[in-house]
This record gives structure tokens, sequence and C-alpha cells, in this order.
């Protein structure tokens, strides 16, 4: 089964190098593991310098607390709003910031979604908190690397935690009727298990169809928000599932201005948070005439998407 997450979101976290300005700020501070020094901008907000590193990096994941929120704990599962720093144990120089892209990096935590010292180094950690990490390659990017990064490369972030949002298991509201005997129909279930999904042996719409199955009383999405979804993905032709976070066990986050794939993106705009959407898109608005990772060219796809949150 493919997954869509990498076709339809610019690469986000940790993979590409971002140019570094001027660093803010002249405070300074020290950590009590013995990672690099912040050397300048060490408060929280401000794009920080790191130091290198001294002696022999740390063998274990070390965490230290910069300076404490009094925000909400971080607990597996949930959406998480950062701005971070990242540089090698035997670097001066950055090899990616979200602080000079002026776009704070969306995550759902402990969902695999980025590395494995990121995960267990912010769980736990209070909103409102600067934390530092130092993660073994082990926990990073191991003996292969990544772009910059030099293989089984002790990693140093300087990470600091905006906002946290606990995202429910499943999509729930007022059932709407299905009865339209031309689209697809989306089960109801509200138990966490991906909804069935019935696709009419029928001519596919020509245009966007984005109706609700599940409508809730939240929030409207806006076209500048991040979404955390479940969905299940199929093709229309054959009915054949392409992709589905439920049964990766993964929900997936999507800042919807990074989002690349047309159709889901104003499918999911202007519903409701906590509904369960049904989003038929045709191919002018996926991937056109281009196959793209085993889903043929022309494709129609049909989503049922559970809008759990936002960040």
């Amino acid at each position: 089964m493919r997954r869509l997450a990498g076709l339809i979101v610019i690469p986000l976290l940790l993979l590409s190098t971002a140019a570094c300005g001027d660093d803010g700020g002249s405070d300074s501070t020290s950590s009590k593991n013995g990672l690099p020094e912040i050397t300048a901008g060490a408060k929280f907000g401000e794009k920080p310098t790191l130091g290198k590193g001294e002696g022999k990096p740390p063998k274990e994941l070390q965490t230290d607390v910069i300076s404490e929120g009094d925000g909400a704990k971080l607990k597996k599962g949930d959406a998480i709003q950062v701005n971070y720093l990242g540089q090698s144990w035997d670097s001066a120089k950055p090899f990616d910031n979200s602080f000079d892209r002026k776009a704070p990096f969306d995550l759902t935590l402990g969902a695999g979604m980025v590395i494995q010292g990121w995960d267990k180094g912010l769980e736990g950690q209070k909103v409102g908190s600067r934390v530092a990490l130092g993660i073994p390659p082990e926990l990073g990017y191991g003996a292969q690397g990544q772009g910059d990064i030099k293989p089984n490369a002790t990693l140093v972030f300087v990470v600091d935690i905006l906002k946290a949002t606990q995202v429910p298991t499943t999509a729930k509201g007022t059932e709407v009727a299905q009865d339209n005997i031309d689209l697809p129909k989306v089960g109801v279930n509200t138990d966490g298990k991906g909804p069935k999904v019935t696709v009419p042996k029928t001519d596919p719409p020509k245009k966007l169809v984005s109706n609700y199955v599940l409508e809730s009383k939240g929030e409207v999405v806006k076209e500048t928000d991040s979404v955390v979804l479940n969905y299940e993905a199929l093709l229309w032709k054959d009915a054949k599932t392409f992709d589905s976070t439920y049964k990766n066990g993964k929900t997936v986050t999507f800042p919807l201005p990074q989002l690349t794939l047309k159709g889901l993106k104003d499918g999911v705009v202007g519903k409701k948070v906590g509904s369960r959407v049904l989003v038929v898109i045709p191919p002018a608005d996926a991937f056109g005439d281009k196959e793209q990772q085993g889903i043929p060219k022309n494709s129609t796809l049909v989503f049922a998407v559970d809008i759990l949150a936002k960040v």
C-alpha cells in the first residue's frame, strides 16, 4: 500500500537545508547535560545559535529543559506545533531550522512522522517550553544519514513547543443522508476503525465532491490551518485502497498551505473539525495525466476523511 503523505505535502522536518540569517539576541546558556551551549538567542521564541559539541557525544538520548513552560504536558497522539533548529554534534552550522522560514512545524507526537529522538524526547514536555535534545544516531538517521547529515551523526536540536491539541480517535456528529446513488457510500462507525467505502459501478463525477457523512459542531477549517486527518483513500476505477492511515495506525498532520493535492485541500477547507467527509477528486484536481507511485494517470480518487483536529 502506498503512503500518500510524501506525495502531497512539501517535504518537512529535518530533510531540507535552510539558509542561516543573522542571529537574534545576545544571551547565552549552558546545557545541564553536556549538550552544546546556546551562545545567542537563548530565550523562547528567539532563533538560537549553538556552539560546537565538545568531547564525545552522548550515546543515549539527552533532554535538557532550557526554560519550562506552564502549559499541558505532551502525550502520544497530541498534534503539536514547534519551532526548531538542528545541527550535528561536530558542526557549528545548522542543517535546518524553522525560524528562518517563519513557518512552525506541525506533527502528531508518537506517530512516526519524525525521527525517534523527537518522539521520545518531546513526550512529557510542557507547552511553552524550550527543550534541547541530544540524539544518538540510532534515534536519528543512523548509518544512512540524510541530506547534509552525515552517516552515524549525533544530532542536537533546540525546540520551542508552541501548541498542543489532543486528537480524538474518530469523527463524530450528526449523520447526513447519503442518498445519491451515483456517489460512494461511507460507513458511519465511530469506533476508531476505518469506515467502509463502497464505490458505485458508474462513471465518476467530473467535478470535485465534498459531502458531509458525519457533521460535527466544530470550527470551520480555513485554508491557512494545519489539520490532523485519518482517511481511507481509494481509486474510483476498481475501488482499490491505495492508502489508509487507519491501517497504518498513524494519523497525518497536513499544513494546508503546503498541501499540493488540490482536491483534498479544497475538500477539507470549509468543513467542520470533528466531521467525516466524502471527497471525490477528479483527475484535474488530483494527479492529472501523470502516474504517481502506482496511482494510474487520469485517476479519480475517493477519500473518506475524518477531520480530527486543527493545530
